[in-house]
């Protein structure tokens, strides 16, 4: 199955996300209340199936009723177990990807060309006006042929379930990510010590991408969605 067929622009996802908090918020009284229930509602769209997923004519108005029959039945469901919320990160991220690839392309990186520090904050650059201008034919030419993208949303926002996997596919999915200009603002930022790149939907951090390059070209390409990895980006955001 093409899985780019299930990106998610990331100010959909954004507004979603808060749409659903706000209605269990006004049932709820609590905001700790209201994100339990709300990541209840994300488990349980991630178990459905793909094809199930991928029929539905309208997740959000399915996510919002999920929640309001959350509302009604119980104040708020349990938080699930440390196994529990490691299992729905890592099928979030990589469900088809087992711990020996990653190291593998881990290793690929180590093993390629070195490339210096100011080629790889070039191609970084080149790789956000790509994206920032949804210029497809740019942005495969800054990836390798067979590059991968992962997605980590922990479970707590829609966003593609595994990863994908060469050059038309990851631009793809990176410019669908990506949509909406006037919205969603993409710059360069450090990221562990490297060059990154920061997404922010409404002047809210919303994504961090961060990108492996070897012999001039990214072999590799992390993008955080989840909530709660970002809400220190939030926290420290000036102003």
């Amino acid at each position: 199955m093409d899985h780019v067929v299930g990106a998610v622009p990331l100010a959909e996802s954004f507004d979603e996300r808060r749409h659903l908090l706000d209605v269990a918020g006004r049932a709820l009284g609590s905001r700790v209340a209201a994100e339990r229930v709300v990541d209840e509602a994300y488990r349980r769209w991630y178990r459905l199936t793909d094809p199930e997923r991928l029929r539905m004519p309208s997740p959000r108005v399915w996510l919002t009723q999920v929640v309001d029959e959350a509302c009604l039945t119980r104040p708020a469901p349990a938080r699930p177990s440390g196994e529990e919320r490691e299992i729905q990160a890592v099928r979030a991220m990589a469900e088809d990807v087992e711990p020996v690839e990653r190291a593998l392309l881990s290793v690929r990186v180590r093993r390629a060309r070195p490339v210096p520090a100011r080629r790889e904050h070039e191609i970084t650059v080149a790789v956000r006006h790509a994206c920032s201008d949804q210029d497809g034919p740019r942005l495969r030419s800054l990836l390798a042929p067979d590059v991968t993208a992962f997605f980590d949303s922990g479970g707590k926002i829609r966003a593609l379930t595994r990863p994908v996997r060469g050059d038309e596919q990851v631009a793809r999915s990176l410019l669908v990510l990506l949509a909406g200009q006037r919205r969603v603002t993409l710059c360069t930022g450090s990221v562990n010590g490297r060059t990154g790149l920061v997404a922010r939907c409404d002047d809210q951090v919303a994504a961090v991408l961060t990108l492996d390059i070897a012999d001039s070209l990214v072999v590799q390409v992390w993008a955080v969605l989840n909530p709660d990895k970002l809400r220190s980006w939030n926290r420290s955001r000036p102003g």
